[in-house]
This record gives C-alpha cells, structure tokens and sequence, in this order.
C-alpha cells in the first residue's frame, strides 16, 4: 500500500496544436499562381525585380567583413553580383529591362490576373507556370487607377484556376498569401487580415485590405486567399522603409477585382459613373456649422457646370448623406459608390440642404479619360481674429482674395494662403471684405461657434470651417 501523501503516478499527454494548417489549401490553389516576367519597352525604366513597393530593397551587411563567405550572399540579394544580375536573386540588371511579380488563374481557358505596375510599359510578358513551363500571354486590359491587369495565356490549357471570394473577410481572418517574392516563385506565406479600408494614397478608388502575411517585392499581382481557397485580395503594395516585408502589406479587395476584371474581359477598358462634382470630407467643424449632428457624407465644395449633377440641381454646399439608400460614409466612399454606378442609370442622391434632408434624382454619366483666381498687389483689410488680409480679387475675377495669412493664426492653421479666393461666407456669396465681415457678424448674432468659408485655390475649391471669432 502507498503511504498516504504518495500519489499515484499520471500520465502526461502534450497538448494538441490549435494553430491552423494550410497544407490542404496550397495543394489545391497553389498550381493556379504563377510568375509573370514583363520585357519592357524602356530596358532603363523597368530595371527592378517589381514596382511593388516604390522602394529598393537593401540588407544590411552586420558589420561582416568584405571576405566573409556571407557578402556573396548579400550581393546577390542587392544585384551587385553577376552583370546581368541573377534570375533568382536581386535586382536584373538595366540589359534585361525586365520586371517580375504574380499572377493567378481565374479561368481555365487562360484568363489571369497581376498587377498594373508589373507589365506597365511592356513590349512582351510570360508566366512560369508552377510545373515550370513558361508560356506567353498577351494584354487583354488594364486599370492604373486600381493598379490591376487581365492577361490571357492562348496556350498550354486547360489551366487550375481560383475563385474570388464573395465576401469580405474580417479583421483577424487567418490568410494566405501565394506568390513570387524576389523571384523566389511559389512561395506561400500566412498571417490575418489587419484592417480593412485602408486609403494610402496610391489612387483615387483606395479601399485595401491590410495584412500581416509577408509580402514582400515581387508578390505583387499575387493572390491572398481565406481558409476556404478563394482569393480574398490581389497583393499590390507594402509599406516598409528598406523595401523588405515589415508585417504591413496591402492587397486589392475580390469585390474591387471582380468588377474591374469583368470590364476588362468584355470590354478591355474600364468605364467609371461620373456626376460632376469636387467633394471633401465633413470634418467635425463643417458638421456642427451646418447643423449635422455627426461627420458623415460628402459636402460639395464645387459643381461642374452643365454636369449631371448641375443639371439635376446639386448646389455647392450640399451634404451628400446616400445613394440609393446606402449611407456615405467620407468623401472617398461617394467616389468609390459613384463611380461603380452604370452610365445612364439614375441615382439617387439624399443630401443635407438648409438644415434638412431631400431627396435628387441624378441620371449618371460616363467618366471621361481649376483655376486659382490671383489677387492684385494691394493693402487689403485685415481680419485680426482670424488671421486673414482680404482684398477685392481682381482680374475680373468674383469674390475676395486673401492677399496674406498671419502665421500661427487660426486662418494660418486650417491651411489658408495668400492667392486663395474666398467665394462663400455663411453660404452668402462675397464680393468684398465689407460682405465677410457682415457675414462673420451675421453668424455672431445667430450664436454659431464656427462658419463655413468657401474657398478657391490651386488645388480646387473646398470648404473651411473657422471658429467665429469674438466681437
């Protein structure tokens, strides 16, 4: 018998794994990536593994010495080595004018999509199939403005192809990325969704999908896939400050791809809704001075003249809040929401007006492939609480210019400049600095805290909320 505190012995069983694997995955989507080798037109200007990036790719050396057997390794990775570069490590170099990223199947009569800035320019392109084969593909279209291609192997078929996924996935879906960086083809890297929406600046329609997978120069053009093996995104830029993967990448959304690659196949062009409109963001000054309760919509700094918008009676320093009934959430949603619409079809618009809501029919137009008013030399008037010294513009221009800013002013501060025209205070159109004032005092006795100045300048006409200032 076993003394009273003795314990029997246990059995120690180790704990099963939780993380994911995606073995299953990659054996079915992976035959359907491959790398796409664009010769450029201008050996010069295409001289890079990819464009992915905007950025040279550069390793640091460790302090090693120049005859330590890593350097070679180095070099290779920075194109410093052979003079023609190396095909699978580094930069080509400025004979092979070539570019390389990734690309995917998307039907088994050849259809396939990368990246715009992969075969840019290019005189002729070719996949590395992942049996190794190498094929020829033409040109069917591309989008510079959501950077993406559609290309068509005529040969080789019938190709594994991919589906893009219906829906978008959530921040912290598990994804996997397939591609070809630095030339290293079939390359599967995991990770999550970060965050959604993201605007970088990279074009007009910016709606990315940000992940953590690495991603690194020449995935671009190349998928990012959910659990289930449909494409979730088409990998296209990475925020790094040497050129190599830093858990920030960026990927094109399936619902943006599979508009775009539509046109392209039936059309070979892209063709955008269009109502003639500059709009800007509602920030929280531009709200509370119209009477919003929140930030929401798109105000209309500038309407086109003869446009849809015009037309159907859109006024500068209206609120765009809907189209079809789907809320606007910014400025850059309306472009995105407008531009997905058909040409001819009708829209319609709700908008903020005079501290209500109302509802415009606009008929949508096709997109097709401003002026700074100068203000003459003269003494103007000041306004000492905001900053500003105003004139009569001339040069038969309408409203008044803003011929100096003092810096560190409130005026100063929402970005105003000497050669701004100020058109609208308060919604009242101004001539002179008379009719700001008046407009300024007018608003005072209202008891608003901040007024709306319309205002035109070099990069188009947007509206400025300024406090209103103390009597």
């Amino acid at each position: 018998m076993l003394p009273a505190f003795a314990q029997a012995p246990q059995t120690i069983v180790a704990p099963q794994s939780t993380l994911p694997s995606f073995a299953d995955v990659v054996d079915r989507v992976k035959p359907a990536v491959v790398s796409v080798r664009a010769k450029s037109k201008d050996a010069e200007a295409q001289a890079s593994t990819d464009q992915g990036s905007g950025r040279n790719f550069n390793l640091p050396d460790f302090g090693l010495p120049d005859d330590h057997p890593f350097q070679e390794f180095f070099k290779r990775f920075r194109g410093e080595g052979e003079q023609n570069g190396n095909p699978r490590f580094g930069r080509p170099g400025p004979r092979q004018g070539t570019s390389q990223g990734s690309g995917f199947f998307i039907s088994a009569d050849g259809y396939l999509v990368t990246n715009n800035h992969v075969i840019d320019k290019s005189s002729e392109v070719e996949v590395l199939m992942d049996d190794g084969r190498t094929l020829p593909a033409k040109i069917v279209g591309t989008d510079p403005k959501t950077d993406l291609a559609l290309l068509k192997v005529e040969q080789g078929g019938p190709f594994r192809y991919v589906e893009l996924a219906p829906e978008v996935p959530r921040v912290g879906d598990w994804v996997l990325a397939v591609g070809n960086p630095f030339g290293l083809g079939g390359t599967v890297t995991a990770g999550i969704v970060s965050a959604r929406a993201r605007d970088i600046g990279a074009g007009p329609y910016d709606d990315f999908l940000q992940i953590d997978a690495p991603v690194n120069r020449g995935n671009s053009g190349g998928p990012t896939f959910n659990q289930k093996g449909q494409v979730v995104g088409v990998n296209t830029a990475i925020a790094s400050p040497s050129g190599g993967n830093v858990g920030i990448a960026f990927a094109i959304p399936s619902e943006t791809v599979r508009n775009v690659v539509t046109q392209l196949r039936e059309k070979g062009n892209v063709e955008r809704g269009y109502v003639g409109v500059q709009i800007q963001p509602v920030t929280k000054d531009i709200a509370a001075s119209l009477g919003l309760d929140k930030s929401e919509g798109a105000i209309v700094a500038r309407v086109e003249d003869g446009g849809p918008a015009a037309k159907a009676g859109i006024k500068t320093g209206d609120v765009v809040i809907s189209v079809n009934g789907k809320p606007v959430e910014d400025a850059r949603d309306l472009s995105r929401t407008i531009a997905s619409l058909n040409a001819g079809a009708t829209a319609t618009l709700q908008i903020w007006r005079d501290g209500k809501r109302q509802e415009i029919p606009v008929t949508i137009a096709k997109m097709s492939g401003t002026s700074t008013a100068a203000a003459d030399a003269k003494q103007g008037t000041e306004i000492g609480n905001l900053g500003l010294n105003l004139a009569t513009a001339g040069n038969n221009k309408t409203g008044v210019a803003v011929v100096g800013v003092e810096p560190g002013s409130p005026a100063a501060e929402k970005g105003f400049s000497t050669g701004d025209v100020i058109k609208e205070v308060a919604g009242q159109a101004v001539q002179t600095p008379a009719d700001v004032k008046a407009a300024l005092e007018a608003s005072r006795k209202d008891g608003k805290k901040s007024v709306l100045f319309l205002v035109e300048a070099s990069g188009g006409t947007r509206f400025v909320a300024l406090q209103v200032p103390a009597a």
